[in-house]
């Protein structure tokens, strides 16, 4: 109520109509996961693929029940981290306990290994792929990033501390969750850092995962502050979601680490909770 007066102001005084933005919890999962962390939404193959740490496998959701279908990878991962899709529609693993990106072609709920990428990286703990067809992977225990191009190491940049994320930003940049530096880092296809995102006023601390959505905003799962925090296009602070692992439900995480964004919907990794949540854009 409180929100809505402020608004009707503002578009009273300046003539101008203010958009609110915020996130409505809807739904979780069970807890049948075991440090569950980044997560990724398919459109086209209709699941929900969640890198189930704990478990060693890859976990297949439906993304509204958010009830699990079905998993691969058994026996051939080792703490899984992060998952992508290629544009020839093979999911990439990062491998984490295996020091290597896995490469798997999906046949609805079967999944085949059928390739890897690994020269130059320790424990990768994420992956993207770029609309140029380049593969960038994130060394956590190596503290670099890499690219690969048609299989072969093309770039490299070290300098990171436990680096998770790397995501691919609307204009074609990369955005790098550095954790152990408690910052993001901003860097170019040819890994050339252009600015820094650290300090006040997002007191990141040990970020995660992170995902664009449609309109451009950035999440990023900062783990250690038990928080999603979202930042517009122009990188201001838009909203704060938790803060406190010691209470249990809606806008609460403990320890998140993945996202995932479809539309008006995200999900979230609930960690530490073990669990998948679901919550619906609004503006």
């Amino acid at each position: 109520m409180k929100k809505t007066i402020i608004l009707f102001l503002l578009n009273f005084i300046t003539g101008m109509h203010v958009h609110a933005f915020d996130l409505a919890y809807e739904a979780a999962s069970d807890s049948d996961y075991s440090h569950p962390h980044d997560i990724l939404i398919s459109t086209e193959q209709g699941y929900l693929y969640v890198a189930d740490t704990g478990n060693d496998r890859i976990a297949v959701l439906d993304p509204q029940r958010l009830q699990l279908v079905g998993s691969f990878a058994i026996d051939e991962v080792s703490e899984p981290h992060d998952v992508v899709f290629d544009a020839a529609g093979r999911l990439l693993v990062a491998d984490t306990g295996n020091s290597r990106i896995a490469i798997y072609e999906i046949n609805g709920l079967k999944a085949k290994l059928v390739g890897e990428l690994s020269e130059s990286i320790s424990r990768p703990e994420g992956v993207a792929v770029h609309p140029d067809g380049q593969v960038y992977a994130t060394g956590a225990a190596s503290g670099n990033i890499v690219a690969y191009k048609n299989g072969k190491l093309v770039a490299e940049l070290g300098g990171f501390s436990g680096p998770h994320d790397v995501a691919v930003a609307p204009d074609g940049s990369l955005w790098i969750a550095d954790a152990g530096n408690d910052r993001l880092v901003n860097v170019s296809a040819g890994l050339k850092i252009l600015k820094v995102l650290a300090g006040a006023p997002y007191h990141f601390n040990g970020p995660r995962y992170l995902d664009f959505d449609s309109a451009g905003r950035l999440y990023v799962a900062d783990k250690y502050n038990h928080q999603i925090k979202v930042l517009s296009t122009d990188l201001t602070l838009l909203l704060t979601l938790g803060g406190s692992h010691s209470t249990f439900g809606p806008r609460y995480f403990n320890r998140p680490e993945g996202v995932t964004i479809s539309g008006d919907t995200v999900w979230f990794a609930d960690t530490y909770n073990d669990r998948i949540v679901r919550y619906r854009i609004i503006e």
